[in-house]
């Protein structure tokens, strides 16, 4: 496959006690509708649905008005406003509440927001109703994304922001979806929980569950309760995530994003 000649799409990727990067996609680009499929979800997807609607409500309140949300979501801020500049036209995957399709859009970014959960999206909808954000469901474990609903792409670029990425197994497929959504030369940034939070590590051993406070490292994913589902969760080293997103992309940049704070766990008693 070869370098596309126009400059190739970047991916960052980052998280609280996570990392971020950035790649390059090679090869020349599929037709935009290629991507595009739908299938009946599984009980795992219905379960993972379920519990980001249970939380939606309460999300805002519980994450991002905190000061340890607002402090990540803050230095997540400046790298999109970097990468995506007034005029661009974005695919935001795992949207949540539209806290960050919000945000660009007031500063002049057109916006795709997507999300999986109903009840996420329903709060998205109402925090961006007037500005340049058009909210849709996808739930990248198909990955389906209705065309007859949603504007198509290529997009100028795409993010997920705060672990959204860490609910799925196969980022692989996600990848090569993206390759085909992409114009030429794009950014991609994801932010995606690595495996080593220090602080996790301490909290958990302080209150004497070892077997918690090592639960990213398992290759397998764990499991984890969100608004009383049971839901799995995958923390891929930096590595692991840059050979699934080849050859599509390459890495050109992988910095922390709050490595020094404590996780979201704890953002009730920051």
């Amino acid at each position: 496959m070869r370098r596309d000649s126009q400059p190739p799409p970047e991916t960052e990727v980052s998280g609280s006690n996570a990392w971020k990067s950035a790649g390059s996609r090679l090869g020349d680009r599929q037709p935009a509708s290629a991507g595009f499929h739908a299938t009946q979800p599984d009980d795992s997807i219905v379960r993972r649905s379920a519990a980001f609607d249970s939380v939606a409500q309460s999300y805002d309140r519980d994450f991002t008005h905190t000061a340890l949300g607002r402090a990540l979501r803050e230095r997540a801020w400046r790298r999109l406003v970097h990468r995506f500049p007034p005029g661009s036209r974005v695919l935001e995957l795992n949207c949540g509440t539209g806290e960050d399709a919000a945000y660009l859009a007031a500063r002049a970014v057109s916006v795709l927001a997507t999300d999986r959960s109903e009840g996420m999206l329903a709060v998205a909808r109402r925090k961006t109703a007037g500005l340049p954000v058009e909210v849709a469901r996808l739930d990248l474990s198909l990955p389906a994304l209705p065309p007859s609903t949603l504007t198509l792409p290529p997009f100028d670029g795409a993010f997920s922001n705060f672990a959204g990425l860490n609910c799925i197994a196969d980022l692989r497929r996600l990848a090569c979806s993206l390759a085909e959504w992409l114009k030429p030369g794009a950014s991609v940034i994801f932010v995606v929980m690595g495996p080593i939070c220090l602080w996790e590590i301490a909290w958990y051993l302080f209150h004497l569950r070892p077997g918690r406070a090592f639960w990213r490292f398992s290759r397998f994913g764990a499991l984890a309760r969100i608004g009383g589902q049971i839901v799995r969760v995958y923390c891929p080293w930096a590595g692991e995530l840059s050979r699934t997103c080849a050859p599509e992309f390459r890495v050109t940049r992988l910095a922390g994003l709050g490595v020094a704070l404590p996780p979201s766990l704890m953002a009730g008693v920051m």
